[in-house]
């Protein structure tokens, strides 16, 4: 949602909150926070502050695992340069945690699903495999600690780089990639702008150890849902590989941003991500949608 202000300023309001992902209630914390920041950034806009929405069984759990998942969502809140502004809670027999966001933006700067243009470039901001990972780690499978290490590492890194991106461009389109997959939420922007997406499954960023995990059938449920539920509106060329093709729907927790730059305006983004360090892979372009039997083409 988002609000106009008086003075040319809007509010931004978000809100996410989920069940732990990984073991660490600290590391949880950080990465719950960070997907609902995500949103915000998404659009272009910068947090203010954000409100914790707790579910947690206070009876049958120490309080200090309670503590320590609060601990993260605030060092991260803090990290996003926005202000931690209480919230609520509940007594749950699941745990749950996540923020109520609230962001400024600039009203002419908003970047939608609704903003693809022909010819517009496609950055990723972060690698795909998160959902696969913290699969293997619900089910400690061989080699957990290590999914556990790269979603603390990816899932609770903010997406702000990407979000200035947005603002000094001007970006008219971009997306966070969480539960639809990427496959998901690009073909819902191509559908929303009336286009075609064509994606470099070769050059798509994906962690080699759930493309170990996806060749063992690792693959979670939501993942296959997001590819059967698509699967109308996809094309899959014939050179692509399978478990590549299977990453492209997996259901991310906090994954990165994907933006639609202008190609003039390719280097002065790829530079802008550089500059804090950001990661940013070019997986693929905007085109007509014309005559094209699918929406979201996979070569």
């Amino acid at each position: 949602m988002v609000v106009r202000f008086p003075d040319g300023k809007a509010l931004v309001q978000t809100v996410d909150f989920f069940t732990p992902i990984v073991d660490d209630p600290y590391a949880f914390g950080q990465i719950a926070a960070a997907n609902a920041l995500s949103d915000v950034y998404a659009m272009g806009g910068e947090p203010l502050a954000a409100m914790n929405i707790v579910c947690f069984p206070i009876k049958d759990m120490p309080r200090s695992i309670l503590a320590e998942i609060l601990r993260g969502g605030r060092d991260k809140v803090l990290e996003a340069g926005a202000a931690p502004a209480g919230g609520h809670s509940v007594e749950d027999a699941e745990i749950k945690y996540g923020l109520a966001v609230s962001g400024t933006i600039d009203p002419g700067r908003i970047a939608t699903n609704k903003g693809l243009r022909p010819g517009d470039r496609l950055l990723l901001t972060k690698p795909l495999g998160t959902g696969i990972l913290a699969t293997a780690l619900k089910a400690k499978w061989q080699g957990f600690a290590r999914c556990e290490e790269l979603l603390v590492t990816w899932a609770a890194r903010l997406n702000a780089p990407g979000g200035r991106v947005i603002r000094e461009l001007g970006l008219k389109a971009a997306t966070d990639v969480t539960g639809f997959g990427l496959g998901g939420h690009l073909l819902e922007m191509a559908r929303a702008s009336d286009v075609a997406i064509r994606l470099l499954v070769r050059d798509i960023p994906m962690f080699e150890e759930a493309l170990s995990l996806a060749a063992m059938g690792l693959i979670p449920a939501g993942s296959h849902a997001n590819r059967a539920f698509c699967a109308s509106a996809v094309r899959i060329g014939p050179d692509v590989e399978p478990l590549r093709a299977d990453l492209v729907f997996d259901a991310q927790t906090s994954g990165g941003l994907v933006l639609a730059v202008p190609d003039p305006l390719l280097p002065r983004a790829l530079a802008l991500l550089a500059e804090t360090g950001e990661t940013a892979a070019l997986i693929g372009e905007v085109q007509p949608r014309g005559d094209l039997p699918a929406r979201l083409v996979l070569a």
